[in-house]
């Protein structure tokens, strides 16, 4: 068998069925893990694999399974010759991550973790399917609690059958509960910086709606990637309050970050040891 070969019988190829559209476009702010913030998103299908026969049947079950791929990995490949270089350089593999629920200093075995720095590149989660809208012939699925960004490929999506996926003995390792959720303050200048952008974006959608036939398709990653609804505060907090820092940063009194949440770039800062307060709420431009 050549080498060729061999590299081919190793690997599976797998068809992207969709992109994910959502608020989030960058991975600073993301929830680690599903369904620990109740944002919603969109599956967006493509053709072939958006026919809504496809999905018949499918919004009996509350919850879904999807596999997606970790798009914003960026490995760097050195493709030296030197067969005694280190795997980590030559093919991308990390044996060893560093968790930050165990503080960012501990290493474990990249198979022990949910790490997104995976061989395969793949991510797997649950979250709640809301519902299964068709537009102009075409499905998206509508779906809460995504670990996913904007952006994210789809590989597959089943059905959660929690006779056989529920295991309440399971255990969960150095992960038992869910993580302790930051208080979120925000300063009355932030504030007022949202409830002006938030309105704006309500007008200018109502303008839309008045003076132009919208299509509907557009609309709706309109509204998932950019319109700024007074809701939003609200996921937003949420989102921070997972804290979001890199875990060597975490003890760091007024050292500014910034998440981009839709058409916004929200500031936040530790100002005591258990409370995040939001600074700033800038358009981006």
């Amino acid at each position: 068998m050549s080498g060729d070969d061999a590299q081919l019988d190793n690997h599976h190829h797998a068809p992207i069925v969709g992109y994910h559209r959502a608020p989030l476009s960058q991975k600073f702010g993301a929830p680690r893990q599903p369904n620990l913030v109740a944002l919603t998103s969109v599956i967006e299908m493509l053709a072939p694999y958006d026919t809504p026969a496809a999905f018949v049947g499918l919004e009996a079950f509350s919850h879904i399974w999807i596999s997606w791929q970790f798009h914003h990995n960026y490995i760097k490949k050195d493709n030296s010759a030197n067969k005694n270089a280190d795997t980590t350089k030559t093919t991308g593999f990390r044996p060893q991550v560093r968790p930050p629920r165990l503080g960012g200093n501990q290493k474990i075995g990249v198979f022990a973790s949910r790490s997104m720095y995976r061989p395969s590149a793949l991510g797997l989660s649950v979250v709640k399917l809301e519902r299964v809208e068709v537009i102009q012939g075409r499905a998206f699925l509508i779906i809460s609690g995504a670990d996913m960004i904007d952006g994210t490929p789809i590989i597959d999506i089943k059905p959660y059958v929690a006779y056989s996926d529920a295991l309440v003995e399971a255990e969960s390792g150095f992960a038992p509960t869910a993580p302790t959720l930051l208080a979120v303050t925000m300063t009355e200048p932030a504030y007022e910086q949202f409830v002006a952008l938030a309105n704006t974006g309500q007008l200018i959608n109502n303008e839309k709606a008045i003076n132009i036939e919208q299509d509907t398709v557009t609309t709706l990653m309109h509204q998932m990637q950019s319109q700024l609804l007074p809701s939003d505060i609200d996921i937003i907090k949420a989102l921070i309050a997972q804290d979001p820092r890199p875990a060597y940063r975490r003890t760091q009194i007024n050292m500014p970050f910034t998440m981009r949440y839709k058409s916004v770039d929200v500031s936040f800062q530790l100002i005591a040891g258990d409370e995040l307060q939001i600074t700033a709420v800038v358009e981006v431009i």
